[in-house]
């Protein structure tokens, strides 16, 4: 006597959606880059897919090196990275349009005293509107996101 389970195919498919639709956790995806062209730097870019299954492109910076001006009209992810290289969000940032250094400064110097090593700066948004929404999109349960 054989042991032969029956698939059914329509059955396995919407186990797999529905295991899809579950796992809408805020995570990033690391993006290939030119680095294997000759001549041409490396670009530091990398994406981070929002609760809503939205992915955001972002550019990496060190967070040591960190200007402010970087902040002005954008997304900024503060990101702590383990061993392994796994990234952790400490916390999501939107700025408005005029400049507000202090703020700006406070919140910079919190997530580098709670370990944040890289800012992932997503500029792909026009709005302020734009970019609250993707900052609550890629807002975790632990993440609160702030206005600087």
């Amino acid at each position: 006597m054989a042991n032969r389970r029956a698939l059914s195919w329509s059955a396995a498919l919407r186990d797999l959606k529905d295991d899809r639709t579950r796992r809408q956790d805020v995570r990033e995806e690391r993006l290939k880059t030119n680095a294997g062209l000759r001549g041409a730097p490396a670009l530091p870019l990398s994406a981070w897919r929002g609760r809503s299954g939205r992915r955001y492109v972002v550019g990496v910076h060190p967070a040591g090196g960190f200007d402010l001006d970087e902040m002005a009209q954008a997304v900024v992810i503060a990101v702590r990275r383990d061993e392994s290289g796994v990234a952790e969000m400490v916390s999501v940032a939107t700025s408005k349009e005029s400049p507000r250094d202090h703020l700006r400064r406070t919140w910079l110097d919190r997530v580098r005293h709670v370990g944040a090593t890289e800012m992932h700066v997503h500029r792909l948004a026009d709005t302020e509107a734009e970019r609250t929404a993707i900052a609550n999109d890629l807002k975790a349960d632990t993440v609160e996101p702030a206005q600087v």
